[in-house]
């Protein structure tokens, strides 16, 4: 019998070093406070404890850096750390959240801020909860695999990306392992025509991580560079 189960939802935000603020935000991006962002929400939607990650004794904390437009909506939101199960949970709720416009001194603007999202247990005994559940869940899940890809074009670069893929098989989010940062953008976007074979857990479809390689035909930065400078 699964032990009573509770979700408490922690949301945090910190003004990290560029480094470490992921893909999603550029350089004039204003990146606020987890007490200044929060005051401006007006709807969020609380992520569903998955039923799967229950019966597998999965919990635990998943970061996300979310962009927001100048109306209030959420632009993006990407994944920097958290179990695949919690994760794809916890995107599909926030990305359904609405702020309140941010104004600064010329009018509404966009911004970044992280947000921890917490999935805890309510477990009455600690000898209740089985050592490394998610290690014994991986053994369990039968991997993602690619359906269908872009075809690389001759002199593609290859970017090497993180891709948690959904129940349905599509990219919900990726991130960068390999490559130049300034391909990302394309590559995630032909990321959106892929298709996958979605993992499995016995009879279930579940998201899971897995990791591609994505071509994308050229750096219009360095095209431009040899343009201007010759070969």
């Amino acid at each position: 019998m699964v032990a009573p189960v509770a979700l408490a939802v922690l949301w945090l935000a910190g003004a990290w070093s560029a480094n470490a603020q992921g893909n999603l935000t550029a350089p004039a991006t204003v990146v606020l406070k987890s007490k200044t962002a929060t005051k401006l929400l007006v709807d969020q939607e609380k992520p569903e404890y998955p039923t799967l990650a229950k019966v597998n004794y999965i919990q635990g904390s998943v970061r996300l850096q979310v962009m927001v437009d100048p109306k209030g909506k959420v632009r993006e939101a990407h994944v920097l750390k958290g179990h695949a199960f919690l994760a794809a949970a916890a995107l599909k709720s926030i990305r359904h959240w609405v702020y309140r416009p941010y104004s600064t001194d010329t009018g509404p603007s966009d911004f970044s801020t992280f947000v921890d999202v917490n999935f805890a247990l309510r477990i009455q005994k600690v000898n209740e909860l089985p050592p490394q559940p998610e290690d014994f869940l991986s053994r369990q899940v039968k991997p993602p695999a690619v359906l269908a890809a872009s075809p690389a074009a001759p002199g593609a670069t290859t970017l090497r990306l993180r891709v948690l893929v959904s129940a349905e098989g599509s990219a919900m989010d990726s991130e960068l392992i390999q490559g130049p940062s300034s391909l990302f953008g394309t590559a995630r976007r032909n990321l959106e025509r892929w298709t996958f074979q979605p993992a499995r857990w016995g009879n279930h479809a579940v998201p899971w991580y897995m990791d591609v390689d994505v071509p994308v035909e050229g750096d219009p930065a360095a095209k431009a560079g040899r343009v201007a400078g010759g070969p």
